[in-house]
């Protein structure tokens, strides 16, 4: 596995969640929600001054296991980013029940009600789940 911060993305039409891996790749946390139209500025930014390494992107597909149509758009991100930030490894990662998950999560975790029904706070812990799986996965 690569050295250097990893960032997680839970891309959606609308709204992106993102999250980041402490340097060591322990743990992954939360980071933000930004308007997917900014995501690519915001990601390049992020690679610059996280010193990010590899990009973990959320893979949707249907019940039969064909790509879903917001899976295709994450193809067409994953595309762009292999060629604008080529010194950077894109993962891809099932994402299924990762907004669940992060409903759970922050249930658990004592969120309120009125905070928990703000979609912008479900799309960063969903994008932490994605790249915990990550972090599982090829953690040695």
């Amino acid at each position: 596995m690569k050295q250097g911060k990893a960032l997680g993305i839970d891309f959606g039409e609308k709204r992106t969640g993102l999250a980041i891996t402490d340097s060591l790749r322990i743990i992954a946390s939360p980071l933000e929600t930004v308007d997917t139209l900014n995501l690519k500025d915001r990601v390049k930014q992020l690679v610059l001054t996280e010193k990010i390494t590899t990009i973990v992107l959320g893979e949707t597909f249907h019940a039969d296991g064909s790509l879903s149509t917001i899976g295709e758009k994450q193809r067409e991100f994953q595309l762009w980013l292999e060629k604008n930030l080529p010194g950077t490894e894109v993962v891809r990662i099932d994402e299924r029940n990762s907004s669940k998950e992060a409903q759970q999560a922050l249930i658990f975790g004592g969120m309120k009600k009125m905070q928990r029904q703000k979609k912008e706070n479900l799309d960063k812990v969903s994008a932490a789940i994605i790249l915990q799986r990550f972090l599982d996965l090829y953690h040695q």
